[in-house]
């Protein structure tokens, strides 16, 4: 069980929201949220450096020189990686760095970094982000209130929170749809709307 505190607009206690849902510290699992982490990072790799092998080169069919007689060492091909021009020796091709991660580890590794940012004092739940869609008035909010840097995280993809926190510099805003783990471990504050939070847990409990 759970007792969080609940804001409303003006960042002002109002309440509580009480969940089934295991958030004390013995909850936080570092190697799940590491490897979470490092899942995410591995995806946003493109895997596009290539290089040309010696079989990729063009050219080459012709032995350059003689084989003997010139005091150099032999040689069979122009392509051939000790020649200038030639192809290179164990270069990165395409590849693929997704690493798979379990439907089990990913809800975990949400549950830590929840019960993480609870007992540090750094999730804010909101009953509800109210915004006029301007950044400098959500700035403004968010600094009033010691907020920043802190990730965002809203229950529709349509809030007008998330237009207005797109260019704060330490801030950034997410629908709870595309929630990432890692986001919320790179920001010290979680804001997040008492809607958004509810469906995390649901998807917890």
């Amino acid at each position: 069980m759970a007792d969080i505190t609940v804001l409303n607009t003006k960042f002002e206690k109002s309440g509580s929201l009480n969940t089934a849902v295991d958030l004390s510290a013995d909850s936080i699992n570092v190697p799940v949220v590491h490897q979470m982490v490092k899942a995410t990072l591995a995806s946003r790799r493109q895997g596009t450096a290539c290089t040309k092998n010696r079989a990729k080169v063009r050219g080459g069919g012709a032995k350059p020189f003689k084989q003997k007689g010139t005091g150099r060492a032999r040689q069979g091909s122009s392509r051939s990686p000790l020649m200038v021009g030639g192809g290179t020796t164990f270069g990165p091709t395409p590849r693929d760095y997704t690493q798979k991660v379990n439907k089990k580890m990913a809800l975990k590794a949400t549950q830590a970094v929840l019960a993480d940012k609870l007992q540090a004092g750094k999730l804010f739940v909101v009953e509800s982000l109210e915004s006029d869609g301007k950044t400098k008035s959500m700035f403004n909010s968010l600094n009033g209130k010691n907020l920043l840097p802190g990730l965002v995280v809203t229950d529709s993809k349509d809030s007008p929170a998330l237009r207005a926190t797109k260019n704060i510099r330490n801030a950034k805003a997410l629908s709870v749809e595309g929630f990432s783990v890692y986001e919320a471990v790179k920001f010290e504050n979680l804001i997040i709307e008492k809607a958004a939070l509810e469906k995390l847990l649901g998807k917890l409990g």
